[in-house]
């Protein structure tokens, strides 16, 4: 089992940018293909960018791409999800998930692990 820990949502105007970081505990962090997820009130929870293993193969939903750039440090046990010109509708609570299987995945059922989530308010 992994336990993540999601940190650095807060407060920010548009155009800004914000850096979100998951801790993951357990030595055999990277055995598990990470994601991040987010869910905006009254909405259902949507994809936002995943990372395999090694890092070697990235996906990003096309509403973040050029934006956010997810990333992944295994000797530190985390991934971050970098996210420049921030816009209102990225308004959430962003979750980063864990799945202990290799590959790519863009779904929220095909994940086993969830951080409590953090929330990132983008004001107009």
């Amino acid at each position: 089992q992994v336990q993540l820990v999601e940190s650095g949502g807060g407060l920010v105007q548009a155009g800004g940018s914000l850096r979100l970081s998951c801790a993951g505990s357990g030595r055999t962090f990277s055995s598990y293909s990470m994601g991040w997820f987010r869910q905006a009130p009254g909405k259902e929870r949507e994809f936002v960018a995943a990372i395999t293993l090694t890092g070697g193969n990235i996906a990003y939903a096309d509403s973040v791409k050029g934006r956010f750039t997810i990333s992944r440090d295994n000797a530190k046990n985390t991934i971050t999800l970098q996210m420049n010109n921030l816009k209102p509708e990225d308004t959430a609570v962003y979750y980063c998930a864990a799945r202990d299987t290799l590959g790519l995945y863009t779904g929220d059922y095909m994940y086993h692990y969830w951080g409590q989530g953090t929330q990132v308010t983008v004001s107009s």
